[in-house]
């Protein structure tokens, strides 16, 4: 049983709350129907509920009534926890709420998953949670975060950041983004896709989810090498030329690929053929487009080359790859004669 609670209070905005709620609900019925009862594999059981320092109806942010399901005394240990967006100032929010602040510290020395939401990020900053680790709020209030919490890596470009199980986003619409990711990690990367479907409109998974998808010890804070993944993230359909991208930004090609090795664990070439078949695998996926159409569409004119490298990554041609994951996609989705 995965124990996850939404955090609520008087200043909280309602779509941080609603947001987490909606989405790892909705992954928790597209597990349910596609594991029905005697499946091999066993349904990961999860309980989500909405928290509060009392159980009194509140009335949060915009209006919305809400009735807090338990208090924080009586939550126990819990795996993930959401800390929602403050409206008006954060700060004095904090201040109002030193029980939280508690609560808070106490869970995530029992091996709790924090994860706060824009400016909700002062509640772990006050709990001294998020010293000497990166972090991020809303942009409104980086002057002020930086001056009342000095020891904390403030990462005003990123709108993510992660580290030993605390999460920070810079904004709600950063906060689907990270539920991706904590969506793939309690259920697995299908349930993920298809939520993504549901609450995003783009086809991909955006540069943020894929950073947040590699192992801890991947992931890097090189500012440079992040503006070139993100480049090479947008541009990789176009012919690239490392020896000019490597001007563009700066560096000459030795210090460049040094650079992006030392920060990524790979080198720029490596990096964006993996971002070209993760491209392709998408299209395979969800598209009919032919191998020719899906190769050049990712940046490859050399359909041969194409079909070589993917079957390289992934030990499959692309054809064998589109059969496979459409067989899954097909007969997971769709439900038996007998059921309908």
């Amino acid at each position: 049983m995965k124990h996850i609670c939404i955090l609520a209070s008087p200043q909280a905005l309602a779509s941080s709350m609603a947001i987490p709620l909606e989405m790892i609900s909705a992954a928790d019925t597209i597990f349910r129907l596609r594991h029905q009862p005697g499946h091999r594999r066993r349904h990961r059981s999860i309980s989500l509920q909405i928290v509060a320092e009392d159980t009194q109806n509140m009335t949060v942010s915009g209006g919305m009534v809400i009735k807090p399901a338990c208090q924080l005394a009586d939550t126990g240990p819990s795996d993930l926890i959401f800390v929602p967006a403050l409206w008006g100032n954060p700060r004095a929010a904090v201040m109002q709420h030193n029980a939280t602040v508690t609560w808070l510290a106490q869970q995530y020395s029992q091996g709790a998953t924090i994860c706060s939401v824009g400016s909700g990020s002062y509640f772990p900053a006050a709990a001294g949670l998020l010293d000497d680790k990166p972090a991020t709020t809303h942009w409104r209030y980086f002057d002020d975060f930086e001056q009342r919490y000095p020891r904390i890596k403030l990462q005003r470009k990123r709108f993510i950041t992660h580290q030993d199980r605390l999460y920070c986003t810079g904004s709600v619409n950063a906060v689907r983004d990270v539920m991706l990711h904590f969506v793939e990690q309690l259920f697995d990367g299908s349930t993920a896709d298809e939520v993504a479907r549901h609450f995003t409109h783009e086809l991909k998974r955006s540069y943020e989810s894929l950073l947040l998808a590699v192992d801890q010890q991947d992931t890097h804070h090189d500012e440079l090498i992040i503006k070139v993944q993100e480049w090479l993230q947008k541009h990789y359909q176009r012919d690239i030329r490392m020896r000019e991208l490597a001007t563009s930004f700066g560096l000459n090609s030795r210090s460049f690929n040094r650079r992006f090795r030392q920060a990524a664990n790979k080198t720029p070439v490596e990096y964006l053929q993996e971002v070209r078949i993760n491209q392709a695998r998408e299209l395979l996926k969800h598209s009919n487009l032919s191998i020719a159409e899906i190769a050049f569409s990712v940046g490859y004119q050399d359909v041969s080359y194409f079909t070589g490298l993917f079957r390289r990554l992934h030990d499959v041609t692309p054809n064998a790859y589109r059969r496979l994951v459409r067989t899954k996609l097909f007969n997971v989705g769709n439900p038996s004669p007998s059921t309908r």
